[in-house]
Formats: structure tokens, sequence, C-alpha cells
């Protein structure tokens, strides 16, 4: 399956330089680099993209505190930061903030909220229960953040279990701007050197076979006492899980994603920094 030839052409066809009408002040950056630690392993000029691509992101987006918290410039930066990095080798100027032109809103919610869900199982049985959630991407609609887990990621102990809620969330809006949550986002006309179909194929079969191994390595941990899996073990719930799980790692704490995923670590160099 492909994508329709608009969604490509939207995404990825030149467009003219835009730059933001406010840029973010200094200070405002350094307190965003200090509590984004992982941005130190940037080279400079990817940083100075980076704060650019955040302020035009500001300027689309609306931050709604819910129960009463109150959103500081420093807390929308600090999110804004983290939601533009998988997006910001994907263009010039405000190209890569097409990628989230489906929603505006961000809710923010100050610790994780719970959510009724209803499920019908194979035997027509449905099923309710409450999930706990860090955040949440809707398709087409608003992102939900936890604030408390967008601090909580900022710590030596998340970075080094590769864990990001922001970029998590973010990621599965890049899954979804097809219409579907399968882990595979949109690719760009010759991703990989390869033909359209043949570089679908290719994400499609790396992704499945990480998937598969990742998901065999959680039963057995969890079954037989097998050693635990660095990836988050939430990764074995679907392949778009383990797309957004295994996206956040690699931004996060490249160095350990290498040695776990080697495979991965090249397909999403390809996708996420075309080019570099």
């Amino acid at each position: 399956m492909g994508w329709p030839g608009s969604l490509l052409k939207r995404l990825f066809s030149p467009t003219a330089e835009r730059r933001p009408r406010q840029p973010i002040p200094d200070a405002l950056w350094l307190d965003t680099l200090a509590a984004c630690p992982w941005l130190d392993d940037c080279a400079e000029s990817d940083r100075a993209r980076l704060r650019e691509l955040c302020a035009l992101f500001l300027e689309d987006k609306e931050f709604h505190g819910a129960h009463g918290l109150s959103i500081t410039d420093a807390m929308a930066v600090q999110i804004a930061a983290q939601a533009c990095l998988p997006v910001l080798c994907f263009g010039p100027g405000g190209l890569p903030l097409r990628w989230y032109d489906d929603f505006v809103t961000i809710v923010v919610q100050p610790e994780e909220v719970l959510a009724p869900r209803r499920v019908v199982d194979e035997h027509g049985v449905v099923h309710e229960y409450e999930e706990e959630l860090a955040g949440e991407a809707m398709p087409e609609g608003p992102v939900m953040l936890s604030w408390q887990d967008v601090r909580a990621a900022s710590g030596a102990e998340a970075i080094a279990q590769g864990y990001n809620v922001v970029i998590h969330e973010f990621v599965h809006k890049l899954d979804l701007r097809d219409g579907e949550a399968d882990g595979c986002p949109p690719l760009p006309a010759g991703f990989m050197g390869l033909a359209p179909r043949a570089a679908l194929a290719r994400w499609q079969d790396t992704l499945q076979a990480a998937y598969e191994e990742f998901r065999e390595a959680c039963i057995k941990a969890e079954r037989f006492g097998e050693p635990e899996t660095w990836l988050d073990p939430y990764g074995a719930e679907h392949i778009s899980e383990f797309f957004a799980v295994a996206s956040e790692a690699y931004f996060v704490n490249r160095t350990r994603f290498t040695q776990e995923h080697p495979t991965l670590r090249v397909l999403f160099d390809a996708f996420y920094r075309p080019g570099a």
C-alpha cells in the first residue's frame, strides 16, 4: 500500500523560507537546553535550526493547562523543542511543521490521567477498563501530555532508559499522517535510494522484524524470567507503539539504541536525518 500523491506532495514539496515573527529569547533557550540534556549531542547548527523551528511551532499551536495548571513560557518552549526534534531535518523554514498541521491544541495535564477504554474481544465479549496515560495523540486532533512525565524525561534515569513522552506522542502524529496507526509514516521520494514500493517494503520488513524480536524478548522476560528489554515493554502492545517507543529512545539515547537495535538505527537515520 502507498500513500495518496496529494499527501506526499503536501509533505515533501518545496516551500518558501518561513521565519519566526519573534525569536525565542536567549535566557529561555538556554533553560530549554538545560532541561533537554540529550540536545548536547546535536551539532550547533542543528540546535540553532531547532530554536527557529520551535518559534514557528509556538506561533502555530495553542497550549491549554488542565485542572488549573498554568502554562509558562518555559514549559511551552520545552515541549516545543522535543516535539520539533523528530521533524527537524524535514526541510527548510516551516516545511517540517506541515507534519503537524492536522491539529492546533496541546493539552497539558498536571500528571497522568485515567482514560476509559472499551474493547470487544474475538468472542464478542465487551471489556471496559481504565488506562493510565502519560500522553495521547489523537488522529486529526489534539495532543495530550502529562507535565509530570514531561519533567521526568529530563532526568538521568529516563535518558538512560530512552524515555520521552513528548517525542513518543509526536512520533505517533507522524505515523498517523496517512490515517493509519501502523508504524509506517509517509516516506519521501528516493528513501534509502529506493523506488516507492521498494522503500515501503524495506521499512515494513525492517520494522516488523525488529518488532517481532522485541515482542518475543518481552514474552520471555515476563513468563520465563529472562532479562528485561531495554526499550519500554509497552512497545510490544502494537507495532505503532513499537515505532514510537523506539523513536523516543533513538533521539534521547542514540548510543544505547545503536547497540540494541543497529538495523533500526540505519532505518531511522534515513528517515529522520535524510542526507546526513
